[in-house]
């Protein structure tokens, strides 16, 4: 199970940390992904890091705004969004993929379990 938090509205520019908590299963074993959804737009891979956090992956959309990072010993998975802008408004899950391997992937079809959701919305 999991359950993501920290949405929010803020104004251009600002920052936002989500947080999603994993119960159930050995946490160290997911791969943890982070994707959006705004409204009338398909869901979207946002960033994802592997069990380790030796590999890590971000849409070219976030790359050096969202830094993801994970906490095995707490079951955690965050997301720290920086210089936040009104495109970046939408729903935000967390989603794991069980698997052997540690690489990352940015397909959501590859991801068992999802979160419910938080939304983000960025004023301009």
């Amino acid at each position: 199970q999991l359950q993501a938090s920290g949405g929010g509205l803020v104004q251009a520019g600002g920052s936002l940390r989500l947080s999603c908590a994993a119960s159930g299963d050995t946490f160290s074993r997911y791969v943890m992904g982070w994707f959006r959804q705004a409204p009338g737009k398909e869901r979207q891979f946002v960033a994802a890091i592997s069990w380790s956090g030796g590999s890590i992956d971000y849409a070219d959309s976030v790359k050096g705004r969202f830094t993801i990072s994970r906490d095995n010993g707490k079951s955690t998975v965050s997301l720290q969004m920086n210089n936040l802008k009104p495109e970046d408004t939408a729903v935000y899950y967390c989603a794991a993929e069980k698997t052997i391997v540690e690489i990352t992937t940015t397909d959501l079809d590859e991801y068992d379990y999802w979160g419910q959701g938080t939304l983000v919305t960025v004023s301009s």
